[in-house]
């Protein structure tokens, strides 16, 4: 099954601590965030790799240019520098016209969600895309407060009771249907989808976390130091067999 990977943004985020590297290359454990995500999906068997490029294209194709050797098929397609992720996702449709199911992410998250059986689920329905979903957690504070705006008690907001998009995805053809020029897969496709019921949220209450800040890249960074490394599934758990292609 083909991976599409969305990986030209600019990464702003990331620069708080001087960096200038596009953020699929910032280091977690002396490999790239990118490298990671493709080594879970390679751990499921899924090796067909179509890398979405923009800014630091150079970088990118200079990387995964020589990753090939690993016995990974890496198809680099320029997709320009300010598309939105539903326009980057329609210039590669080429590339994915064969198959009846792929496999598409953000490339900026990592997890240890059991990707066989979250395709599995999707193969058996009739969903034009399934989505990681995800409870999302925070660092700052709840309040309560009446009316009046007098805060009556604080809480840690720890892990949010609500489910958001994981930007791991399960797609059909039908994905290209929906998507527009100057329109995105988030929120304009998947909303147009919803509402005919095609949309279909596999729920992960295991390990996620988002690479959006540089603090984000150190913690996770001092965790691969120090064995914590959970979304590495490939050295706790055996190579399953890969789902069908």
């Amino acid at each position: 099954m083909k991976v599409v990977l969305f990986c030209g943004g600019q990464g702003l985020r990331m620069r708080g601590d001087g960096m200038v590297v596009p953020k699929p290359m910032v280091t977690i454990g002396g490999r790239p965030l990118l490298w990671h995500v493709m080594r879970y999906y390679a751990h499921y068997g899924h090796t067909e790799f179509i890398l979405c490029l923009g800014h630091g294209a150079d970088e990118l194709t200079d990387y995964f240019g020589r990753a090939g050797g690993r016995g990974w098929n890496i198809t680099m397609v320029d997709t320009g520098l300010q598309a939105s992720i539903g326009e980057r996702l329609m210039q590669v449709a080429e590339h994915v016209r064969g198959e009846d199911v792929f496999l598409a992410n953000y490339a900026d998250t990592l997890t240890d969600a059991p990707l066989s059986a979250m395709v599995e689920a999707f193969r058996r329905g009739d969903a034009a895309v399934g989505l990681l979903a995800v409870r999302p957690s925070s660092s700052h504070h709840v309040i309560q407060m009446g009316p009046d705006g007098m805060v009556s008690r604080v809480d840690d907001a720890g892990v949010l009771h609500h489910w958001e998009n994981g930007g791991y995805f399960v797609m059909r053809q039908q994905i290209f249907d929906e998507l527009r020029p100057g329109q995105d897969l988030v929120p304009h496709a998947l909303n147009r989808l919803a509402a005919h019921g095609r949309v279909l949220a596999h729920r992960h209450r295991g390990f996620f976390r988002g690479v959006d800040t540089a603090k984000d890249r150190i913690e996770l960074d001092y965790a691969y130091r120090q064995g914590r490394r959970p979304w590495m599934v490939w050295e706790s758990q055996a190579e399953p067999a890969a789902v069908a292609q």
